[in-house]
């Protein structure tokens, strides 16, 4: 799969079938829009092409304006997101950096310089709620008229239910929050994992007798915080039990940046630098605060103990 930064180089631009949205999850919803776009592609004989957004328009404004409706919480790296959307059959996608030229720009414009000029789009399928350009004056209203100009075909998928339910990436956040990983799962079509390259933490971990490898989250607002029983691929033939903390390190940090601490059962070896996939299965609790290190430590026993349970591991702290 290829991946650009808004658009590809001139020398790299063919016609494609194309659709436009965060895809925040690709989760079961997004699977049907990608399966009708592959299938609408071939009949073409063009390429797949997803047109997405970094970071989401609602952080944007959230960021320039106090008033905006707050951003919603990431489901997704990019680096998962291009994995899923990879992993359903795309043949490229586009990421637009979400920046005040693009917010400005006139729906008129979007389609003239970025669906037209800028993907050769022979074909735009949409979701029933799109709309684009400044002011979100762009919809399927606009799209119809300027089809037919332009020369691309047009449709729209209606929202995909599943038991009267709309998949949505709303649902996926509210299973997420509350660590409901088997609703996440069957949203998602997959288990939800996270995946990112070791790297170096402060230590304080080992020093308490529970080394982590540890993956920034490159956003501030992940969809779950907490701790979590949890299994990590990449680091051996098969997946590994650990306990996780995602979250800001209240108890060690007053300004901590977000990370994901993986302590792994029985693990002895050099990480760093490796890509690692992170499983998430339990949730066990939400991060706090505690008054010394003495206590914080006591706590990581309790959720370490809880997790070699889970595997049927023996408990190495007795």
């Amino acid at each position: 799969m290829d991946v650009f930064r808004l658009l590809p180089p001139l020398d790299q631009r063919s016609p494609c079938a194309l659709t436009i949205g965060n895809f925040d999850g690709v989760h079961r919803g997004h699977q049907a829009v990608l399966a009708a776009l592959n299938e609408r592609a071939r009949e073409l004989n063009v390429r797949s092409c997803v047109l997405t957004f970094e970071p989401h328009p609602r952080e944007f404004f959230a960021q320039t304006n106090p008033d905006a409706i707050k951003a919603p919480a990431r489901i997704l790296t990019e680096r998962d997101k291009l994995d899923a959307l990879a992993a359903h059959g795309v043949d490229r996608v586009c990421i637009a950096h979400f920046n005040a030229s693009l917010a400005s720009l006139p729906a008129e414009d979007f389609i003239q310089q970025i669906i037209v000029d800028g993907l050769q789009a022979r074909y735009l399928l949409i979701g029933d709620d799109f709309r684009f350009g400044a002011k979100r004056r762009g919809d399927w209203a606009m799209l119809e008229q300027a089809a037919p100009a332009f020369g691309f075909g047009l449709s729209r998928l209606e929202t995909f239910s599943e038991d009267g339910d709309r998949i949505s990436s709303s649902l996926v956040r509210d299973a997420l929050a509350i660590g409901d990983f088997a609703r996440t799962e069957k949203l998602l079509g997959r288990p939800y994992s996270m995946t990112g390259h070791v790297i170096h933490g402060r230590k304080l971990g080992r020093e308490l007798g529970f080394p982590t490898l540890n993956i920034r989250i490159p956003y501030p607002n992940p969809a779950l915080s907490g701790v979590f029983i949890v299994q990590v691929h990449g680091i051996a033939d098969k997946p590994w039990p650990a306990v996780a903390s995602l979250g800001t390190r209240p108890a060690v940090e007053a300004d901590g940046k977000l990370l994901l601490e993986v302590h792994l059962f029985d693990f002895s070896g050099d990480l760093y630098g490796k890509l690692v996939q992170v499983q998430f299965v339990h949730r066990l609790r939400e991060e706090r605060n505690y008054p010394d290190l003495e206590s914080l430590t006591t706590q990581i026993h309790l959720d370490a103990q809880q997790a070699r349970s889970h595997f049927g591991l023996a408990d190495r702290s007795r």
